[in-house]
């Protein structure tokens, strides 16, 4: 099968901004879209989340179905729906095993109370257990999506290794034609330069890029880690940031406390999380 990128569908509204971001990370390579429709049943939500989604929801499954197979249509790529039939990790590791995509794709609204739920009762048991890259998209992202240009890669100035489905990205990262810089946020106060050094060595060691892609180092001194992982998205002006998550808090802590959580809260730009390897 060729490579895809399998997108969690939910309302057709919310599905067309993740779909067509999707779709245009995967056009340079020729990828095709699998659009997973997540139905949402109550017996899986808390009250208060059953009354959420019934007042988003202006359509009974059928339009849905129908709407999102319209949105398929209209992508810029390949597409197809898959409905859900049962509990949505199982129709998440269906999809996986059919699809075999490269990244999972999520919306990311600014109501994230039905969103945590999901991923912590549902969505994160299925990533954990494949290892797969997610990739969130906020609503803020543009209407008319382009392949990113100027990508930020965080780090946090420990060596890394990425899991085997992280490094299968390194061609569809190299086909945006992108510039990309690495984030270093200096919390040890050494010499500036001598850790983000180091940082931009462990990037290209992991792989994760060609090995002649150029990359800038962009360094915070004095700043909290997510505050300065968002300072270095606006200084730099990326348009995506890519997050290395480490397996003992990778998706486990993503809307609590964790630095992942507070950059996924405020960010204006999608979020590339890969999975380093364990």
């Amino acid at each position: 099968m060729n490579p895809s990128l399998l997108v969690l569908a939910n309302l057709p509204e919310a599905a067309a901004h993740t779909a067509r971001y999707a779709a245009a990370l995967g056009q340079p390579l020729g990828l095709h879209l699998a659009l997973l429709h997540c139905y949402l049943h109550p017996t899986l939500l808390t009250p208060a989340l059953v009354e959420e989604e019934i007042a988003h929801s202006d359509y009974n499954e059928a339009e849905t179905m129908t709407a999102l197979r319209a949105l398929a249509g209209r992508l810029s790529v390949p597409a197809e729906v898959m409905e859900a039939g049962g509990l949505l990790d199982e129709d998440v590791a269906t999809a996986i095993r059919r699809y075999q995509p490269l990244l999972l794709a999520m919306g990311l609204g600014p109501d994230q109370s039905l969103l945590d739920e999901l991923l912590r009762r549902q969505v994160l048991p299925v990533l954990r257990a494949t290892g797969r890259p997610v990739l969130l998209v906020p609503a803020a992202t543009p209407a008319v999506p382009v392949a990113p240009r100027r990508v930020l890669v965080a780090v946090d100035g420990e060596p890394f290794g990425l899991a085997a489905a992280s490094r299968n990205l390194g061609e569809l990262l190299g086909s945006w034609a992108a510039a990309y810089t690495v984030a270093h946020i200096d919390l040890a106060g050494e010499l500036p330069g001598t850790r983000g050094q180091r940082a931009l060595a462990d990037v290209r060691a992991s792989k994760l890029l060609p090995p002649a892609t150029p990359l800038e180092l962009y360094e915070v001194a004095d700043a909290a880690p997510a505050a300065g992982i968002l300072q270095a998205i606006d200084d730099t002006r990326a348009d995506m940031l890519v997050l290395i998550t480490r397996p003992r808090s990778f998706l486990g802590a993503l809307f609590h406390r964790s630095v992942t959580a507070a950059v996924l809260r405020h960010t204006p730009v999608p979020v590339l999380l890969l999975p380093a390897a364990g």
